[in-house]
């Protein structure tokens, strides 16, 4: 079937020659006809002043049993402001895939939102990847993150056994793999798949990969192949000026890549962190900002100070275009509800823990 111009074609599927067979005498079958719509039709107006902006958080699960309580804290203070998803890390090399894997379960069973499960190759081998997707998919997951990861510590010159899983594109196909096997093997697993599809998140690095030596046009291309495996969206690493994010979209549009691209940011109010942050990832912290932090003597004005460079960095990502944004919490709700609550965005007075239990 197909349409066109306000008529709908029917294409029978049975050969040309038997598509256009017809009893002796009889009329032929309509191979068209006019509907009184045109595609016009489709195009509804916009009735609200601004366009839906999407919200989300990182969180790290608490590895060990005495962080258990503040990170659920944690997580009912960041619900309040009803974000779309939740993704989950993985940790470096895998190591905090149990812990995980138990908090991805929790979001799903007791809270309304969407979590995103990270997974990573480095640091385990195919066979493990493969158990964990099915656990993830078996709990209910729907959408998942891929990376390479970080090598584990000491392990920097990792690299995956022979037939192993070695990269985020490879990565794909795997989840995409073990998908499909299971709507093959299931007709329940097929409905399920087509009622909710399932959606896999890739990272992007706007100002290069410090880590892998890329640069914004080789991360470009980066993308593009992760696009073409089958990557339904894309989440940047963070950075500090919106020009930065707003090129590297720029340059991504040209080059063909179409998913969406969200932006990842981190909250400006701590000094030490931004400096963790800047080894860990390569990204550097303007000296500007970390001078600025460092002058406050009390962590109120850092705090107030972090809140507004973050929500004019949010409104600058925005008014480029950016679909929404992804905030790095390091299990930390203040900071980032202090930067949206300069943008208006407050938490729901009708939310509690009570009607949606852990």
């Amino acid at each position: 079937v197909r349409v066109h111009e306000g008529v709908i074609h029917v294409g029978h599927g049975l050969g040309t020659a038997r598509a256009h067979a017809h009893p002796r005498g009889g009329q032929p079958p309509p191979e068209s006809y006019t509907v009184p719509f045109s595609d016009d039709t489709y195009a509804c107006p916009c009735t609200h002043d601004h366009e839906p902006t999407l919200l989300s958080f990182e969180v790290m699960p608490p590895r060990k049993p005495s962080l258990e309580e503040p990170f659920w804290k944690t997580v009912d203070q960041l619900l309040r402001v009803r974000p779309d998803f939740m993704s989950v890390t993985y940790g470096a090399g895998g190591k905090d895939r149990s812990n995980a894997r138990a908090t991805v379960r929790r979001l799903v069973r007791d809270t309304p939102i969407q979590p995103i499960a990270h997974l990573t190759c480095v640091g385990n081998s195919t066979e493990e990847v493969v158990s964990t997707v099915y656990d993830y998919l078996d709990s209910g997951v729907r959408t998942f993150l891929a990376l390479r990861g970080d090598p584990p510590v000491g392990q920097e010159d990792w690299e995956p056994g022979p037939g192993g899983v070695g990269s985020a594109t490879e990565l794909i196909h795997l989840i995409r793999t073990v998908e499909k096997r299971r709507c093959d093997a299931h007709p329940g697993e097929a409905l399920r798949s087509a009622f909710k599809p399932l959606t896999i998140a890739v990272a992007a690095f706007p100002a290069g990969n410090p880590a892998a030596g890329t640069t914004p046009q080789q991360e470009v291309e980066r993308l593009l192949v992760k696009q073409a495996a089958g990557a339904s969206f894309a989440i940047t690493q963070l950075f500090w000026d919106a020009e930065v994010y707003a090129s590297f979209v720029e340059r991504a549009r040209r080059a063909g890549v179409t998913i969406p691209i969200v932006p990842g940011l981190l909250p400006a109010t701590d000094p030490a962190r931004l400096r963790r942050v800047q080894d860990l990832t390569g990204i550097e912290v303007p000296e500007q900002l970390l001078a600025t932090l460092s002058g406050f003597e009390e962590q109120e004005r850092r705090d107030e100070f972090g809140a507004a460079f973050g929500s004019r960095l949010i409104h600058s990502v925005l008014d480029a275009g950016a679909p929404g944004v992804h905030l790095y919490t390091f299990n930390k709700a203040k900071p980032v509800l202090d930067i949206l609550a300069l943008m208006g965005v407050t938490p729901d007075p009708q939310w509690s823990p009570a009607s949606h239990p852990f």
